[in-house]
């Protein structure tokens, strides 16, 4: 009979090439998915006056053997990559493999120096709590939740033009685009690192507490332990929840920095294999994509191996220690933040409800902020207050529900650890760009097709983060004792491992929500989400980023208005909760199942010595 830890790893390998196969012949049946010819395209990809006469396509379809059908191009291509021939692009005819290692080079490159912001601004963001705690002065009301909020909600395509405007326009300290040099590396890193920062700083900050209510942290400090050992302890013991997620935006800042490399002009995999999917350059994009999620299983791997091997024998013998749920007294400023916030963008989306948001007046473009427009007007002479506040059922409406879908999503596949795994890492290498683009192809560009995408790409970092904390949960000690005694397992999920991770997770998913508004943006910013007219906030804010140095407030309107969502969405999340009867009830009976198996240890252990 297979061991537990053998059937876990099969589970993994199995679920992990199971969502490669799926991605690859979605990617590689793209051409026909989207009801286009592919010889068209292709005609159109290598010279767009050519007119399309029926002996032009039959020649493209005899040179690249488009007659075979899909499945045969298909295989054809699945054989050249296991001979390591990648083909040729549909486009200029030139080697695909070296355009996908050398673009792939420069993805990576980038990505160290984002991930070394990434990790730095993390240390920041979490340094007070750590240091509090290691001391044992840990304040109830104290965290980072606004700061990392702010951080994170920050646009990353918005992020680049500010510092593009700001340090390289007005200042002239850093080249604007290009990939000449290491001057070039500095401000498309900040515009990825920063935002990535926030979210990783915060899911450690919301770690730690927990951690320092372990029993352990007790016995150290009264047996003499310094701060600072107990502050690695302690860092160490939270770091194993983390790794999976700082795999995720490992291969988020390779794959996912399409804007930013728009923005820069930087030549990496994420702007090859979104010009090749827009170009329909299959052989080009099917060598992108791969690349992508091969990157995404070893980020993965490493991961999950770093946290099999700082948490030991403790996950294997079911030995970790999880503390006890406190209720945490926040003070009246915490509780007033996310009213306030509310209260806002209330306020502000009903004002704008009461404007025309397509009205046009062609003799105040780009007017600044008055009483008759308080948010000024874009580039058409639009008001911007209107805009923003009839864009908010589209920006915010789509956004909650692919939160909820996410989080339903995750909480059911985090409890199958193995499936969670593979199915995570390799969903997560596809960017939401590219995943809105292979919905496109078939939906068609519009709300519908950019919502699904992004509920596509949105599970794996939930899904992940709570297999890690079912992982620990049902590895705890108690729950040891709980099966000792004979407690039904539908009992223990439900009171112990359900209530353990529901709530991190869920702080998680509202978290990430000004992400997924973002994500939507953007797609909206490509031109696959809604489409113009439409007053959603990001396409009002993408249109308006030529402007930024004129106009800036046709930007800060819609960018305050993700912020003050990012604000309200992690205040909320913060907010303890009641305690309930129920809650009560289950640590009740947690402490006397260890009350009651120690004493029946005890007992044994005594009859044993007067044997």
């Amino acid at each position: 009979m297979a061991s537990p830890l053998l059937r876990e790893r099969v589970g993994v390998l199995l679920s992990r090439t199971g969502a490669l196969v799926l991605i690859t012949l979605v990617v590689g049946l793209l051409p026909w998915l989207s009801g286009r010819d592919p010889a068209l395209s292709v005609l159109r990809a290598r010279s767009a006056e050519q007119e399309p006469t029926k002996e032009a396509l039959d020649s493209i379809r005899r040179e690249l053997g488009l007659d075979a059908g899909p499945l045969a191009q298909l295989g054809d291509w699945l054989g050249g990559v296991l001979r390591g021939d990648f083909g040729r692009s549909w486009a200029n005819g030139s080697e695909v493999l070296p355009s996908v290692l050398s673009s792939l080079g420069v993805s990576l490159t980038l990505m160290g120096a984002a991930l070394a912001v990434t990790l730095l601004l993390a240390c920041a963001l979490c340094a007070p709590t750590l240091v509090r705690g290691a001391r044992g002065t840990t304040r109830s009301n104290a965290g980072t939740g606004a700061p990392a909020a702010v951080l994170a909600a920050l646009p990353e395509f918005l992020l680049a033009a500010l510092l593009l405007v700001t340090l390289s326009v007005w200042l002239g300290w850093l080249p604007p685009y290009g990939w000449q040099g290491p001057q070039n590396l500095v401000l498309p890193a900040l515009a990825l690192g920063i935002p990535a920062g926030g979210i990783l700083g915060r899911l450690v900050d919301d770690a730690l507490p927990a951690v320092f209510e372990e029993r352990w942290v007790g016995l150290w400090r009264s047996s003499g332990c310094t701060p600072a050992v107990i502050g690695r302890a302690a860092l160490r013991r939270a770091m194993p929840a983390v790794l999976p997620q700082l795999g995720l935006v490992a291969v988020g800042l390779t794959g996912g920095a399409v804007a930013v490399e728009v923005v820069f002009a930087v030549p990496g995999i994420g702007r090859t294999a979104l010009g090749a999917a827009k170009t329909q350059d299959l052989p080009l994009l099917q060598g992108s994509v791969l690349s992508l999620i091969l990157l995404g299983l070893v980020a993965g791997m490493l991961a999950g191996a770093a946290r099999h091997r700082m948490l030991g024998p403790g996950l294997r013998d079911a030995a970790l220690s999880l503390p006890a749920r406190t209720v945490v007294d926040a003070s009246r400023l915490h509780r007033a933040v996310p009213l306030v916030c509310a209260l806002v963008l209330t306020v502000v989306i009903c004002w704008g409800l009461l404007l025309d948001p397509l009205r046009v007046h062609t003799v105040a473009r780009l007017a600044a902020p008055s009483w008759e427009h308080p948010f000024g007007t874009d580039s058409l002479g639009r008001d911007v207050l209107a805009r923003v506040g009839h864009g908010a059922a589209t920006t915010l409406g789509v956004a909650v529900l692919v939160c909820v879908v996410s989080y339903v999503v995750a909480m059911v596949i985090g409890f199958l650890p193995s499936l969670a795994t593979g199915a995570a890492e390799t969903a997560n290498a596809v960017p939401p760009m590219i995943a809105g683009i292979l919905v496109a192809s078939v939906l068609g560009p519009g709300t519908l097709g950019a919502s699904i995408a992004v509920a596509l790409v949105s599970w794996p970092a939930l899904a992940a983060h709570a297999a890690a904390l079912v992982q620990e949960t049902r590895a705890a000690g108690y729950l040891s004792a709980q099966r000792a005694i004979g407690s039904p397992p539908g009992w223990i999920l439900t009171r112990h491992i359900l209530p353990a991770v529901a709530g991190p997770v869920a702080r998680y998913a509202v978290l990430r929500l000004p992400g997924i508004a973002l994500a939507l943006a953007s797609l909206g910013f490509l031109g696959l989400g809604a489409q113009p007219p439409a007053p959603e906030w990001g396409l009002t804010l993408a249109e308006s980023l030529p402007y930024v140095e004129r106009a800036p407030w046709a930007v800060l309107a819609p960018a305050a208005m993700l912020l003050l969502l990012a604000a309200f969405a992690v205040s909320l999340s913060t907010l303890p909760a009641l305690p309930t009867r129920s809650t009560a009830r289950v640590a009740g009976a947690g402490t006397a199942v260890i009350h009651l198996v120690r004493e029946r240890l005890s007992g044994s252990a005594a009859k044993v010595s007067s044997t």
